[in-house]
């Protein structure tokens, strides 16, 4: 997807379409390809898709924070002119939807969190220190989907990178921590916007009880699970992550 990525200002993102802004966030390790299937998808039922690349290395140490991304995605709505958008996030992208959800709820028609950090997340786990250990970090990526050929060399090389990058990898530490800290269990009770919460049944990032929080915390949400699903519902049966997300859509009136 590298080819379609339109520089502009301060921001790198990819737009397809036209219609109802649906604004596309990834995860710490996920690249923007992670959401082919909702790009591929969507645009044709008239949404004009957006995936803005999250400074997650760029931003100087103290700003590495999970706020300082929903302000940094509250600056590209604004640059691009956009009202009314819908947020689907994964991973951390959705702990940044919510938390942008509750800074400018005006700007916020809809969410959609699947895999979210935000009220709990084991992503780094106890293992990043063996950085040097490739088959180490393969299993590791592994892990994130139920289905382990789901993790490409691509993927895994792609997070063999970042994590023997030692800038990057005290910025994905940084972050982490950040997202523990912010946790928003007190928050999401306020939150009236409408959320779509899609969860993998077999999620070991995010546990399944995460999902039935969320749902239960947030006063206006529906929750759908997807059999032999991990972490990355959007990757593993894009298909299936459409049509529910689809349906939801329409019964909303989104």
């Amino acid at each position: 997807m590298e080819e379609q990525i339109i520089k502009e200002g301060k921001y790198r993102y990819i737009e397809i379409g036209e219609g109802t802004p649906m604004i596309i966030l990834h995860g710490l390790m996920g690249g923007l390809s992670n959401f082919q299937g909702v790009s591929d998808y969507f645009p044709s039922k008239g949404y004009k898709i957006l995936i803005p690349e999250l400074p997650i290395y760029d931003m100087p140490m103290l700003k590495t924070t999970v706020k300082n991304f929903a302000k940094f995605l509250e600056g590209f709505i604004e640059f691009k002119g956009l009202k009314d958008v819908i947020l689907l996030g994964n991973s951390l992208g959705g702990h940044i939807g919510l938390l942008h959800t509750k800074m400018f709820p005006n700007m916020v028609k809809a969410l959609v969190i699947t895999g979210s950090s935000g009220l709990y997340e084991s992503a780094m786990g106890d293992g990043y220190p063996r950085r040097g250990d490739y088959e180490f970090i393969k299993k590791k990526a592994q892990n994130v989907f139920y289905d382990p050929t789901v993790a490409t060399k691509e993927i895994v090389d792609e997070v063999f990178a970042t994590v023997n990058d030692r800038m990057k990898l005290v910025k994905t530490l940084a972050i982490a921590k950040s997202a523990i800290r912010h946790n928003m269990s007190k928050d999401l009770p306020k939150m009236n916007t409408p959320v779509c919460i899609i969860w993998g049944e077999n999620d070991t990032v995010t546990p399944p009880d995460v999902a039935k929080e969320f749902h239960e915390l947030l006063p206006d949400s529906d929750l759908f699970w997807m059999k032999k699903c991990g972490h990355a519902p959007m990757m593993e049966h894009p298909e299936d992550f459409n049509k529910i997300l689809e349906a939801w859509l329409e019964k909303r009136e989104f």
